[in-house]
């Protein structure tokens, strides 16, 4: 991609531009646009390559990324859709508004496509699923999915799953994170270095997904294999407020845009 333009500088371009930036891999241009300035401001300091622009500049980039909650987005996008060149991509970074949706408030504009980055991808340890519109051609694809090479994994889905990853891929982070940052609160506390506390916190993260998922047990063998469970007394209400919180947010935001 020449250059890329991003409309909105909240969270996620952050995480896209430092992953990009860690891993030596910035798009040779880049501009952004956000309705706060200073914020577009801040991001341009990430690195040489960046700079504020005006909406029509990031729209008239070969790839405008999107990366606004959908109330906005439905306000923002028709007052772009004048800027956007016929040979670009428009990747938007919200659940709920589909490729038809999209469509609509771009005066047609059919080369779309949805992604969930999550916050990992700031460390190039991203998980983040894309799903391609009919109107994007396979070496426009091909292209982007090598930009997103640095940020982690980036498999190409369904347009129909995407909210289900936005709620297990995307927001997941923020269900364990905490966990672990009082685990290894804990860690110290018990007498381990800062150092060690870290180590040992990451190391039995990794370990443990890779036991459930990859160890070919049973999850019920798999949780068998550690015999004291300090908090199974608390585990049903831990997987009640799992359901209680995602399923209503899930059918919120595969309520039609």
């Amino acid at each position: 991609m020449k250059m890329v333009g991003f409309i909105g500088g909240g969270r996620i371009a952050r995480i896209m531009l430092e992953g990009w930036k860690r891993a030596g891999a910035l798009p040779r241009a880049v501009v952004i646009f956000d309705t706060n300035s200073e914020q577009a401001t801040r991001l341009a300091s990430i690195a040489p390559e960046i700079r504020s622009g005006s909406p029509a500049e990031a729209a008239s980039a070969d790839l405008v990324i999107v990366g606004l909650h959908p109330p906005v987005l439905a306000e923002a996008l028709p007052a772009i859709k004048g800027h956007l060149k016929p040979e670009a991509v428009l990747l938007s970074l919200a659940p709920k508004v589909t490729f038809v949706g999209l469509s609509n408030l771009l005066g047609g504009f059919s080369r779309l496509a949805r992604q969930n980055p999550n916050a990992p991808s700031i460390v190039g340890e991203g998980y983040n699923p894309i799903a391609f519109s009919a109107g994007v051609p396979e070496a426009e694809r091909h292209m982007l999915l090598a930009l997103m090479v640095p940020l982690g994994d980036c498999p190409v889905v369904e347009e129909r799953t995407i909210e289900a990853y936005a709620l297990i891929s995307a927001m997941g982070p923020t269900y364990l994170w905490f966990q672990f940052k009082e685990l290894k609160r804990l860690a110290v506390e018990f007498g381990l270095t800062d150092a060690a506390a870290r180590q040992a916190v990451a190391a039995m993260v990794n370990g443990a997904s890779a036991t459930l998922f990859e160890s070919g047990l049973a999850p019920d063998d798999v949780m068998d294999l550690v015999p004291v469970k300090p908090l199974a007394a608390d585990e049903a209400a831990i997987v009640a407020a799992y359901r209680d919180r995602l399923k209503p947010l899930f059918q919120k935001l595969t309520y039609p845009a």
